[in-house]
């Protein structure tokens, strides 16, 4: 091989590692800040075909209804925790901080942070819809199946064979 043929054969493959690293590395940083979507039954149950379940430190956004009778305030902070629930499950959510003027209990809200052990969202931001004839497409697909009824909607799964 001639050394100029070599040379460029080198500068290619050079191009080409380099082109592999920087897309490895824009991705690897893009992987930290994703906010993928999820219901309280995906959370549960696993996302899609594949079954796929958030890992507990991951980011996420969790959107569900608040379930009534779930709201548990402190006095001293302002330190919420409330349950969302869909069709398929219910979690819960921790949040620090002022809850929009929307918040309620039956309502639709997204809620968007880290995924904590034990199916417990610890929330940076909390979103409440609006008006009933708006929803988020993303809330309207994973609500379909849910009725928009109160707690009594949600049938909890039966432990270890019991009835």
């Amino acid at each position: 091989m001639n050394p100029r043929r070599k040379s460029r054969l080198i500068m290619v493959t050079a191009i080409l590692v380099g082109l592999g690293l920087a897309t490895s590395l824009v991705m690897y940083a893009l992987r930290s800040n994703i906010d993928l979507f999820y219901t309280p039954g995906e959370i549960i149950d696993g996302k899609g075909e594949a079954h796929a379940k958030p890992e507990p430190g991951q980011r996420l956004r969790v959107g569900g209804m608040v379930m009534p009778g779930s709201v548990k305030r402190d006095p001293q902070t302002l330190q919420v925790s409330f349950k969302l629930y869909d069709a398929r499950g219910v979690i819960s959510v921790s949040y620090l901080g002022i809850l929009p003027d929307l918040f309620r209990e039956g309502q639709g809200v997204v809620a968007q942070g880290v995924l904590q052990n034990g199916n417990l969202v610890e929330a940076k931001e909390v979103l409440a819809k609006h008006d009933e004839k708006y929803t988020p497409p993303e809330i309207e697909d994973a609500m379909k199946t849910n009725p928009k009824g109160p707690q009594s909607a949600y049938q909890p799964p039966v432990q270890g064979g019991q009835s």
